[in-house]
């Protein structure tokens, strides 16, 4: 599924799946339904009224000049069972034509059994009342296939437009605000301030804040004395990732202090419950740092030579559907509070 929605989320497969279904639509609900294809070289039967009254007129005007009785004959069959009906529009109203010439036409073609005569230029035979319905069977049946074809088919775009693309800027969205929510840092929090009993309040105290997507996620804060001078920093970055493909799954964490007047930097591993329990991880992580199981209200202790830093979790979540279970982290709120020795 994710790989269906990495190339659905490609421009040029949205391209190519759009001008299919916009070629689907055009074709069958345009070409067919809205804007139909005009047919052209029609039967003289299949001609509207005043068409056929043309097509008679210059029948009989060409029999008039060159007074071939059978080619006569059979444009006048042409015209089916419209043709005793229009030849009366044309008695009534001759126009350029003589009465004369009118009524040898029409004396000729009664005095003759009304069929197709076979000679050369005999059109294609008509279609007869069985193919007609045929026919008609046929376009009632497409007639009602196709809408039901195009309303599928809408439909489908309209599910799979949701699926790849609404519902993941929905998920986006809320992982924003799950992101945002995370970064304002309660007043709670903020508020409260920290220190046992007998010991002077901290002279630094921040939060680091990890949500899932956030794979450069690197915290860092300067350490101050109350008069400005520079003492140290410290911060929270990822330490080790699990599995494959993005977003990053974090399954430990560094916590580190640096003092300014010591050499060394200290550095404690915070490590999700499969990492810490999961020996070979372990061991290899320990080479950056002690490792510290994490759990909400956790506090890790980090000492240098003219400082010290607890970090406490504050909130904490595994990503669900993660295997193994309990193996990276969803988000992660630490408190870091610096003294001076």
């Amino acid at each position: 599924m994710d790989q269906l929605r990495e190339q659905i989320n490609k421009p040029l497969v949205v391209g190519i799946i759009g001008f299919i279904i916009g070629s689907i639509f055009g074709l069958v609900v345009l070409g067919w339904q809205i804007w139909p294809v005009e047919w052209v070289n029609a039967r003289p039967e299949h001609l509207s009224p005043s068409a056929k009254v043309e097509y008679l007129r210059i029948t009989i005007e060409a029999y008039g000049q060159n007074g071939d009785l059978q080619k006569a004959l059979i444009r006048f069959n042409a015209l089916g069972d419209s043709a005793e009906e229009t030849l009366a529009t044309i008695i009534q109203e001759p126009q350029d034509l003589s009465n004369e010439l009118i009524q040898n036409f029409k004396s000729y073609v009664s005095s003759v059994e009304v069929a197709p005569i076979a000679t050369s230029e005999t059109e294609t035979p008509l279609p007869t009342e069985e193919s007609e319905e045929e026919e008609g069977g046929v376009r009632n049946v497409l007639l009602i296939i196709i809408p039901i074809l195009c309303v599928i088919i809408l439909v489908l775009g309209a599910v799979l437009f949701y699926i790849f693309v609404l519902r993941g800027r929905m998920a986006a969205g809320t992982k924003e605000s799950h992101e945002t929510n995370y970064d304002e840092t309660p007043d709670y929090i903020e508020e409260e301030e920290y220190y046992e009993p007998g010991k002077e309040p901290p002279i630094a105290q921040f939060m680091a804040s990890y949500n899932l997507g956030d794979d450069l996620f690197d915290d860092s804060f300067s350490i101050e004395s109350p008069s400005g001078e520079f003492l140290g920093e410290c911060g929270v970055g990822i330490s080790e990732a699990i599995g494959v493909g993005e977003p990053k799954k974090v399954t430990a964490f560094e916590i580190w202090l640096f003092d300014k007047n010591d050499i060394q930097t200290v550095t404690k591993v915070i490590m999700s419950a499969h990492a810490y329990n999961d020996e070979m991880i372990s061991q290899r992580l320990e080479a950056k740092g002690e490792p510290v199981l994490s759990q909400p209200g956790e506090e890790i202790l980090l000492e240098t030579q003219t400082l010290s830093l607890v970090a406490r979790v504050v909130d904490m979540g595994y990503l669900e559907g993660a295997a193994p279970s309990q193996s990276s982290f969803d988000h992660l709120v630490v408190e870091l509070m610096a003294w001076s020795k």
